[in-house]
Order: C-alpha cells, then structure tokens, then sequence
C-alpha cells in the first residue's frame, strides 16, 4: 500500500467551497459546547477576505490532492497593557472525519506558527470550549498551555 501524499500549503479562493463545508462542520461540532449558538447554517469568518488578507493566513492539507483540513492564523492586537503589541490568533481548526488522527492538525499549526514566526509575531494563542476535550488533548499536544477560562451568567 502507498503512503499518501500531504501537503499543506495557502488556500486560495478555489478551495472555498470546500473551506464553506469545513466551517459548517466546525459549527456543527461546536453547538454541543455552546448553546449560545443560533440555530441553522451560521458562518463564524469571512472565508473569502481571510484567504486574501496579508494579515492571515487560511491553510489547508491536502491528501493525494484533496483538501481534508483547515485552519488559520490572524494577526491581532494585543491588550495594550500586555508585553506584547500583536499576537497570532488560530481558528478554524478542521479535519475531515476520515482523515481524523493522522496529524494533519499539528501540520497545520506548523505551517501557522511558522507564518506568524515570519511575520514577527511571538505570541500565539487559540480558543477552545472547556468541555471539548478532544480538541484540548490535541493542542496541548503541540505545546499549547491553557491559559485563561472564559465564563458566563445567563
């Protein structure tokens, strides 16, 4: 059996209807987590401006030349009392569930962090909903740390 061919590159406005799908799964997956969430198709980015904007950076890895995960990094202003000016902001985090567990998810966050790296920035910081495990274990895999919990009242 052959090892498939990865690769991880910049997405590009051809690879958006598949990143509209990706960001429908990422909804789906988050509504468990948060019942803030309206009902029906709900688009958290601009898909679109993201992949044309020199301010970040949307990738995607490719297996055998289809696309099968997603994520992106964000430059963003910092809290002005912070050592930092801007930091790296990742979302989007997506793997199609047939290529789950294979590591494409720490491919990705390579290619970002060595964007952001390009671009300066030393900060990097993501968010995840507490209960979603899962995704927690992941990035705590390629070195993220939790750093502060979000609550709320209703």
């Amino acid at each position: 059996m052959e090892t498939p061919k990865i690769q991880v590159r910049s997405a590009n406005l051809k690879d958006l209807p598949i990143l509209l799908q990706y960001e429908q799964g990422v909804v789906t997956a988050e509504r468990p987590f948060d019942p803030t969430i309206q009902k029906g198709p709900v688009n958290y980015y601009d898909l679109e401006a993201l992949i044309q904007d020199e301010e970040s950076c949307v990738a995607v890895a490719e297996v055998d030349g289809k696309v099968v995960a997603s994520g992106f990094a964000l430059v963003k202003k910092a809290r002005h009392y912070l050592d930092h000016e801007d930091y790296a902001y990742f979302g989007f985090m997506y793997t199609d569930e047939a290529f789950r567990g294979q590591g494409l998810n720490a491919l990705i966050i390579d290619f970002l962090k060595d964007w952001a790296y390009d671009k300066g920035l030393k900060e990097i910081r993501l968010t995840v909903y507490c209960d979603n495990i899962p995704a927690i274990k992941a990035y705590e895999k390629v070195g993220f740390k939790k750093h502060m919990v979000e609550m709320r009242l209703t």
